[in-house]
């Protein structure tokens, strides 16, 4: 950790924190909801000691990055701008872009629509879905039925906000167990009625896990009881706008060099099943260069924490293959 450096960046008409180390090709690390670049504390030394320039932003919304107020300015082309400008504002051309959770559709988007900028994509956990027929929330509301589901909760301004705000430190130490390789499969609830609030959805973690220390947690919890969840929580408030502003781009293919890294306890990956789901087994009819798909057992959502040596040694070998 004393190897990385915390600076700021102006890109995007944004003033942005960044963790950055070494020096070589550029290697953006783009986080998910509710993380930070410090989901990224593993890698960053590792990729600097391989000879890349590891740089992990606080996303648009979170930790020392400002957080914009309307809810429309954290689309899905506002995310992928922000990248572009990070790029230019560390003097580079091209990067290599790595996503976890929300920050793997930035990356997979940002390599579908900038591939002149972005030579290469690896996504975590997430695997790349193209723009579908249906508007998200009619799909996710026809899904849940009358069960709660939290990307429809997300939805009204202000109403997570009052539930997840003053709760900071037991909603972080809830999700991360809970979608967890550590937590038992009934831990994130999915029979809880629609009226009901995430926290009645997640388990309360007996322990933290081996791979979340207290100083981990104490992070986290300082981050989000200084900013809040709304700006987060406004990355979901797009579902639809993204999909009507992504409606040009409806049938492009990713064609950069591409990897998909994920654990087999967790149920993006699976799609709620065993192995892999529909989603990564469909990876390649999407991605022209798809050069890997690493899964990794026991591993939940939170790979790159959960399992930082297979995590690390997927995306070194991946890397390996672009030189």
């Amino acid at each position: 950790m004393n190897d990385i450096r915390l600076h700021h960046v102006q890109t995007n008409g944004l003033r942005m924190r960044v963790a950055e180390a070494g020096k070589g090709p550029l290697v953006l690390l783009c986080h998910g909801f509710p993380e930070s670049w410090y989901s990224w504390r593993h890698q960053l030394p590792a990729l600097a000691a391989a000879g890349y320039r590891a740089v992990a932003p606080d996303m648009r919304g979170y930790g020392g990055t400002d957080a914009p107020p309307r809810v429309e300015d954290y689309t899905i082309l506002h995310l992928v701008a922000d990248m572009l400008g990070l790029t230019d504002a560390l003097g580079e051309k091209q990067a290599v872009i790595v996503g976890h959770d929300w920050g793997s559709v930035v990356a997979w988007n940002a390599a579908l629509l900038r591939p002149d900028r972005f030579r290469a994509v690896v996504g975590m956990s997430v695997p790349f879905f193209p723009r579908g027929p249906v508007k998200p929330t009619d799909m996710f509301r026809a899904a849940a039925g009358e069960n709660f589901m939290y990307i429809l909760y997300f939805q009204e301004p202000g109403k997570a906000e009052r539930e997840l705000d003053p709760n900071a430190r037991k909603l972080l130490r809830s999700i991360l167990w809970s979608a967890s390789g550590d937590a038992p499969r009934e831990s994130f609830r999915r029979d809880v009625p629609k009226t009901a609030g995430l926290l009645d959805a997640l388990a309360d973690a007996p322990a933290l896990p081996k791979w979340l220390t207290p100083a981990d947690l104490d992070y986290y919890t300082a981050e989000f009881e200084r900013t809040g969840f709304r700006g987060g929580l406004n990355w979901y408030r797009n579902f639809d706008r993204n999909w009507e502003l992504l409606a040009p781009f409806a049938d492009l293919k990713v064609t950069v060099p591409a990897a998909f890294v994920g654990g087999l306890r967790d149920g993006v990956v699976t799609g709620g099943g065993e192995g892999e789901g529909p989603g990564v087994q469909m990876l390649p009819m999407f991605c022209t260069d798809l050069r890997a798909k690493v899964l990794i057992p026991g591993v939940g959502h939170w790979n790159q924490q959960e399992a930082p040596e297979p995590t690390t040694k997927a995306l070194l070998e991946f890397l390996a293959t672009l030189r």
